[in-house]
Protein backbone atom coordinates (compact mmCIF):
# COMPACT_ATOMS: atom_id res chain seq x y z
CA UNK A 1 0.00 0.00 0.00
CA UNK A 2 3.31 2.25 0.68
CA UNK A 3 4.62 1.44 -2.36
CA UNK A 4 1.67 2.40 -4.18
CA UNK A 5 1.52 5.51 -2.54
CA UNK A 6 5.26 5.98 -3.17
CA UNK A 7 4.74 5.14 -7.46
CA UNK A 8 2.12 7.60 -7.87
CA UNK A 9 3.98 10.56 -5.96
CA UNK A 10 7.34 9.52 -8.11
CA UNK A 11 5.65 8.69 -11.54
CA UNK A 12 5.52 12.29 -12.55
CA UNK A 13 9.55 12.69 -11.92
CA UNK A 14 10.03 9.43 -14.13
CA UNK A 15 7.76 10.31 -16.31
CA UNK A 16 9.94 14.13 -17.24
CA UNK A 17 13.40 11.91 -17.05
CA UNK A 18 12.04 9.18 -19.63
CA UNK A 19 10.61 12.23 -21.40
CA UNK A 20 13.86 14.33 -21.26
CA UNK A 21 16.08 11.44 -22.69
CA UNK A 22 13.61 10.73 -25.96
CA UNK A 23 13.34 14.81 -26.74
CA UNK A 24 17.87 14.61 -26.59
CA UNK A 25 18.08 11.29 -28.10
CA UNK A 26 15.91 12.26 -31.04
CA UNK A 27 17.32 16.22 -31.21
CA UNK A 28 20.94 14.05 -31.73
CA UNK A 29 19.65 11.80 -34.46
CA UNK A 30 17.66 14.25 -36.51
CA UNK A 31 20.83 16.41 -36.14
CA UNK A 32 22.82 14.22 -37.41
CA UNK A 33 20.24 12.82 -40.13
CA UNK A 34 19.59 16.63 -41.28
CA UNK A 35 23.13 18.23 -41.82
CA UNK A 36 24.91 19.27 -44.80
CA UNK A 37 27.35 16.17 -45.52
CA UNK A 38 29.91 18.09 -47.60
CA UNK A 39 33.02 18.05 -45.76
CA UNK A 40 36.36 19.84 -47.39
CA UNK A 41 39.64 20.46 -46.03
CA UNK A 42 38.47 24.12 -45.15
CA UNK A 43 35.89 23.43 -42.97
CA UNK A 44 37.73 20.53 -41.38
CA UNK A 45 40.68 23.06 -40.22
CA UNK A 46 40.65 24.36 -36.83
CA UNK A 47 39.71 28.30 -36.05
CA UNK A 48 38.99 30.57 -32.95
CA UNK A 49 37.09 33.15 -32.85
CA UNK A 50 36.56 32.88 -36.64
CA UNK A 51 40.10 33.66 -37.10
CA UNK A 52 42.48 30.89 -39.07
CA UNK A 53 45.09 29.94 -36.94
CA UNK A 54 48.79 30.95 -37.41
CA UNK A 55 50.31 28.59 -35.48
CA UNK A 56 50.16 24.88 -34.59
CA UNK A 57 46.91 24.12 -32.84
CA UNK A 58 48.36 21.62 -30.04
CA UNK A 59 50.56 24.77 -28.76
CA UNK A 60 51.73 24.40 -25.72
CA UNK A 61 50.74 26.76 -22.61
CA UNK A 62 52.75 27.72 -19.54
CA UNK A 63 50.67 25.84 -16.52
CA UNK A 64 50.08 29.19 -14.38
CA UNK A 65 47.62 29.82 -17.01
CA UNK A 66 45.78 27.03 -15.78
CA UNK A 67 46.53 27.87 -12.05
CA UNK A 68 45.27 31.28 -11.93
CA UNK A 69 42.16 29.92 -13.76
CA UNK A 70 41.78 27.15 -10.53
CA UNK A 71 42.33 30.01 -8.45
CA UNK A 72 40.23 31.87 -10.08
CA UNK A 73 36.99 29.36 -9.67
CA UNK A 74 37.83 28.16 -6.26
CA UNK A 75 37.72 31.62 -4.66
CA UNK A 76 34.82 32.41 -6.76
CA UNK A 77 32.82 29.63 -5.68
CA UNK A 78 33.61 29.83 -2.08
CA UNK A 79 32.74 33.61 -2.08
CA UNK A 80 29.40 32.01 -3.22
CA UNK A 81 28.81 30.76 0.04
CA UNK A 82 28.70 34.35 1.53
CA UNK A 83 25.26 35.05 0.46
CA UNK A 84 23.46 32.53 2.41
CA UNK A 85 25.59 33.41 5.76
CA UNK A 86 24.19 36.84 4.87
CA UNK A 87 20.49 36.12 4.49
CA UNK A 88 20.42 33.70 7.42
CA UNK A 89 22.79 36.49 9.63
CA UNK A 90 20.41 37.23 12.09
CA UNK A 91 19.31 33.64 13.06
CA UNK A 92 22.92 32.01 13.49
CA UNK A 93 24.15 35.45 15.37
CA UNK A 94 27.36 35.74 16.54
CA UNK A 95 28.59 32.32 16.19
CA UNK A 96 28.27 32.35 12.79
CA UNK A 97 30.12 35.64 12.66
CA UNK A 98 32.56 33.79 14.30
CA UNK A 99 32.69 30.75 11.43
CA UNK A 100 32.07 33.63 8.66
CA UNK A 101 35.59 35.20 9.88
CA UNK A 102 37.50 32.07 10.02
CA UNK A 103 35.76 30.76 6.65
CA UNK A 104 37.71 34.09 5.20
CA UNK A 105 40.72 34.27 7.39
CA UNK A 106 41.16 30.60 5.50
CA UNK A 107 40.67 32.17 1.86
CA UNK A 108 42.84 34.95 2.73
CA UNK A 109 45.73 32.25 3.84
CA UNK A 110 45.41 30.38 0.19
CA UNK A 111 45.17 33.72 -1.30
CA UNK A 112 48.68 34.93 0.37
CA UNK A 113 50.42 31.04 -0.60
CA UNK A 114 48.93 31.64 -4.43
CA UNK A 115 50.49 35.27 -4.46
CA UNK A 116 54.21 33.75 -2.07
CA UNK A 117 54.13 31.44 -5.30
CA UNK A 118 53.64 34.00 -7.53
CA UNK A 119 50.87 32.50 -9.32
CA UNK A 120 49.40 35.43 -10.29
CA UNK A 121 52.51 36.75 -12.43
CA UNK A 122 51.92 36.88 -15.36
CA UNK A 123 55.28 37.25 -17.06
CA UNK A 124 57.54 34.53 -18.61
CA UNK A 125 60.25 33.08 -16.64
Amino acid sequence: MESDALIHRYLPVLIVIIVSIIIGLSMLFLSKLLRPKRTYTLKLTPYECGIPSMEDTWERFNVKFYIVALVFVIFDVETIFLYPWAVVYKKIGLYGLIEMYLFIFILLIGYFYAIGKNVFNWRKE
